[in-house]
């Protein structure tokens, strides 16, 4: 999707050492996420595409609250696609998850937190992204998730 230099994959594996390496962020390896892309590459794939736009256009981000926020989106722990009365609302309830797992795993400030949070704008009108991180995430997310859907 997009080309990282070995120096700026190297910066995040190192901001993402603590995290991505435990058993609940392995676990989303088995998660399937759009088409044949489990949770843990599309996170992966948000995680760069949004480190890519921060750095490329120079956006003045903070790098690690990108990558870490990134990561975390979706670490809502479940496979979505399994029939489940309360998987049909998916859309609307794995921010609030994903948040609340991360949060009780890991530390992490405001901006991780509403870039978790409001990924999902405008489909959740009222999780608005309220920093430029999050703006980031929410679009790399959008796009992310068109390409692994339609690209094959």
């Amino acid at each position: 999707m997009v080309t990282l230099t070995p120096a700026e994959l190297e910066e995040i594996h190192a901001h993402l050492h603590n995290y991505m390496h435990t058993e609940e962020a392995q676990s989303m390896k088995g998660f399937c996420q759009h088409g044949a892309v489990s949770t843990y590459d599309h996170v992966m794939n948000v995680v760069r595409l949004s480190y890519y736009l921060n750095k490329r256009f120079s956006l003045g981000a903070d790098m690690r609250s990108i990558v870490e926020g990134s990561f975390h989106h979706h670490f809502y722990l479940y496979d979505w696609h399994e029939k489940s009365t309360w998987h049909r609302w998916h859309g609307f309830s794995h921010p609030s998850r994903a948040w609340k797992n991360a949060r009780r795993h890991f530390p992490m400030g405001a901006k991780e937190e509403n870039i978790i949070r409001s990924h999902m704008w405008p489909l959740i009108p009222w999780q608005i992204p309220k920093s430029r991180e999050a703006v980031i995430v929410c679009l790399a997310d959008k796009c992310c998730s068109l390409y692994e859907t339609t690209a094959r």
